[in-house]
């Protein structure tokens, strides 16, 4: 989809799909843009003047979290779900994409620092006949964190959104993704060149599971979440639904005559994203997990130096062990996007804390290469 469509309007009517598919479709009246409910901090009017008037075309609920020389500042806009209409709920669950990562890394690296693991070790130690022959150079524990282990991408439930959504209940097993990768071959010699995917992070998942015995989102939530105080985050496993309040995702879908309808994408199995992307989370627990990982208080000194550290030598290289740099305007942000169809997330911080940001965005093609412009404003509001 192309960035023009993220600039229409909303017709006076939303279609939503409800039940067997994409074209069991009934109409409903579109609810009404709200008002942003923000904290007041004056230096902050731009932020809440950002996330005005949704929902939109491109967002139906924004929620914001925002520290900045120790001012806190916390906003919300739009609605929950465009049925009820009801305002956007500052404390609700949404899907966090691939914001798993940092939890998958930090639960890597804290067991590395009791000796569980070497970074430095092929994954073949671990796993043993993971690799076929074709990969002649190891891939190391850290080729997989910081994304050189040239594996290619494994199987999906498709390209597009419509295939996707066809298999939105069913499962498709991590193991059987990452043996399909395998059997691709490299793509590159590891440590080569840097490719962000997916596959590097679900092995991982495997790897976890291997040393401790335990299944990944048990040992994720006891190496990670509960030490964060993350008490409203977990994995969902199969079950395709978000549990407790949430808020609704929906994905904008053109019809033949170049109008657009909304199609809710809230329930969905991801389970193939899992240890890469399948978290469930809230603004709140977000910012507690990147403010208690920079604090060294989940992940100590020196592995946490892997999540500030970009592989040297590769041009282009931007991506650590579970987070992403940015340099903008002389300073330096460490951070993670997430998406999945309807949920758009980011998460940022300067590394001595004295900034941070965390927002979520309903977004109606979150899968899109063109950027939401929602984010766009509320990066240059928090940014400047």
């Amino acid at each position: 989809m192309h960035a023009r469509r993220r600039t229409t309007l909303l017709a006076a009517s939303v279609v939503l799909a409800l039940g067997a598919g994409p074209l069991a479709a009934p109409a409903f009246a579109a609810p009404a843009p709200r008002a942003p409910v923000c904290t007041t901090a004056p230096s902050h009017q731009a932020l809440c003047a950002a996330i005005g008037g949704l929902p939109d075309a491109s967002t139906t609920a924004a929620l914001v979290r925002m520290t900045d020389n120790g001012v806190a500042w916390q906003g919300s806009s739009g609605v929950r779900d465009l049925r009820s209409g009801k305002a956007a709920d500052p404390d609700a669950r949404f899907r966090a994409g691939s914001t798993t990562k940092v939890v998958t890394a930090a639960a890597v690296l804290r067991l590395a620092a009791r000796g569980d693991v070497d970074l430095d070790a092929s994954i073949e130690r671990y796993l043993p006949g993971l690799l076929g022959p074709e990969f002649e150079q190891p891939v190391t524990v850290r080729n997989l964190l910081n994304h050189t282990s040239g594996i290619q991408p494994g199987v999906s439930w498709g390209n597009t959104f419509e295939e996707q959504y066809a298999h939105r209940y069913d499962t498709l097993s991590p193991r059987r993704v990452v043996e399909s990768a395998v059997a691709r071959g490299p793509a590159f010699d590891a440590g080569d060149q840097q490719q962000y995917l997916n596959i590097n992070y679900t092995i991982l998942g495997l790897l976890i599971e291997k040393v401790t015995g335990r299944p990944y989102a048990s040992e994720a939530d006891r190496l990670v979440l509960r030490p964060a105080g993350m008490r409203d985050t977990y994995f969902p496993g199969t079950d395709p639904r978000v549990r407790g309040p949430h808020h609704h995702g929906y994905q904008r879908v053109e019809r033949p005559d170049g109008t657009t309808r909304l199609v809710d994408v809230t329930e969905w199995n991801v389970a193939d994203r899992w240890a890469a992307g399948d978290m469930i989370s809230t603004t709140a627990d977000l910012e507690r997990l990147i403010t208690a990982l920079f604090s060294g208080e989940i992940v100590p000194e020196p592995q946490l130096r892997e999540m500030f550290t970009v592989p040297a030598g590769i041009e282009g290289a931007a991506h650590s062990a579970g987070l992403t740099r940015l340099e903008l305007r002389g300073t330096v942000y460490w951070g993670k996007s997430g998406a999945r169809p309807g949920y758009s997330t980011l998460i940022a911080a300067t590394e001595d804390l004295g900034f941070t940001l965390v927002f979520s965005l309903s977004d109606t093609d979150a899968k899109d290469q063109s950027s939401n412009p929602v984010a766009d404003r509320i990066r240059e509001a928090a940014l400047t």
